[in-house]
């Protein structure tokens, strides 16, 4: 049976790192979060939206985020990472498919993601048009990983079903 064939669910995964910068507000799934350096990273630096994208577009059978809005490309530079999530997810239900349920970890000792889980679980939620009781979000700290100390980690992986 060929792909075009398969109409059952298809499950993609993402993944991100990036380390935080020395000025500006952290972002993670859209969610401002006051008090936190930013990540370094063309736009917003939000992991966990660049992770969640590319999960919804590998599930699709589509092309990574980095080739669909290459950082070489000052048009996306001052767009949201959260808004280009938002297009991602027009892509795909265009193309047929709609988004079952998304599951992430952000790897990281700042900020506490227990703090922050339910507004972050709110906007992604809104972001893809899904109920909040479909997005899951856990926080890990990575205590015994060095590089955590420096940036934050972020998985995604995204279920999508044929149809609307």
């Amino acid at each position: 049976m060929s792909q075009s064939q398969f109409h059952g669910p298809r499950v993609g995964i993402g993944f991100d790192y990036h380390p935080f910068s020395d000025s500006g507000i952290l972002v993670l799934g859209g969610l401002e979060i006051p008090g936190f350096s930013a990540l370094h990273g063309f736009s917003d630096g939000d992991v966990l939206s660049h992770a969640l994208m590319d999960a919804i577009l590998g599930a699709a059978g589509e092309v990574d985020r980095g080739t669909l809005y290459p950082d070489t490309d000052e048009t996306y530079k001052e767009t949201p990472s959260i808004e280009l999530a938002r297009q991602v997810v027009r892509m795909v239900r265009e193309r047929g498919f709609c988004i079952v349920n998304i599951d992430a970890v952000l790897v990281c000792t700042r900020p506490r993601i227990s703090t922050w889980r339910p507004r972050i679980r709110t906007s992604l939620a809104r972001a893809v048009g899904i109920d909040t009781t479909c997005v899951n979000l856990k926080g890990k700290s990575g205590m015994k990983r060095d590089r955590q100390e420096d940036g934050v980690e972020a998985t995604a992986v995204a279920l999508l079903a044929q149809g609307s």
